[in-house]
């Protein structure tokens, strides 16, 4: 019940809070469940919630999306987030690296643990530097920008900071921006989703077997789904520079101690 309502809260403040900004709802909600789930099932109910409320933001801003960006991001993407989660695969069946203890605490370094928190802790750096934050690319490499975004969403969900980076400098309305950016992040959550779940039947009936905890998943979407309706209605193209030192200092806090096994 614990986990049930703060992740479903989050999902509302997040998704309310980012229609209309850079960062997105993965790179914050990844993070808050893996507070609660082993990080192979928090990767893949964070893609179920995220590729949802995509979905239902194409469904609010239908229309607006550039075509042109996303043949060019989009399918770089795609190809990229096959591999991105794969790699995933791979790294969540390999053994612990390390046991050690704090305070009296167990703690486990394990490669998953250890790859996600080095990436949440470099992503956390896309909030906290603005050099890094305010990082434009230019639009003839809006391919590799996709494959880079594309690989990176598919290993741990951390598309969003990359995707803005190289999609800011289009000069596109803050809805067109909006609806692109629903447009690619489907692409690549459903490609990603593809994998997750071949991965999840292969391990089925393995004694390691986690399984994707579907209640939750639907609470914290229905969540998603509220904060992204009102957040149409509230919000347009948004500064937050306050909130952005703020999810830059816990995605610090929290990477670390993936990293060290400490969560």
């Amino acid at each position: 019940m614990t986990a049930t309502v703060v992740l479903a809260g989050f999902a509302f403040c997040v998704s309310l809070l980012t229609l209309f900004t850079g960062f997105g709802l993965g790179t914050l909600l990844m993070p808050a469940f893996a507070l609660f789930l082993p990080m192979q099932v928090a990767v893949a109910s964070t893609a179920l919630v995220h590729a949802a409320n995509n979905l239902f933001k194409v469904g609010l801003l239908a229309g607006d999306a550039h075509r042109g960006v996303i043949l060019r991001f989009g399918l770089p993407a795609v190809v990229a987030a096959f591999a991105g989660a794969w790699l995933l695969s791979t790294l969540s069946s390999q053994m612990p690296l390390l046991d050690w203890e704090i305070l009296g605490r167990s703690a486990r370094v394990t490669p998953v643990k250890l790859v996600m928190g080095v990436l949440i802790l470099g992503f956390s750096l896309f909030e906290l530097v603005p050099k890094l934050r305010d990082a434009r690319a230019p639009a003839r490499w809006l391919p590799v920008g996709g494959a880079l975004s594309g690989f990176f969403g598919g290993l741990s969900g951390h598309q969003g900071a990359l995707r803005a980076a190289f999609l800011a400098p289009l000069g596109l309305s803050p809805t067109r921006f909006a609806a692109t950016q629903a447009v690619l992040a489907l692409l690549v959550d459903g490609a990603r989703l593809l994998v997750y779940g071949w991965s999840f039947a292969l391990l089925r009936d393995a004694p390691e077997a986690q399984a994707i905890p579907w209640r939750l998943v639907a609470t914290t979407t229905a969540a998603a789904f509220a904060g992204a309706f009102l957040g149409k209605r509230l919000l347009h193209k948004t500064t937050m520079g306050g909130l952005r030192r703020l999810v830059g200092g816990l995605l610090l806090i929290v990477g670390a101690a993936l990293a060290t096994g400490i969560a």
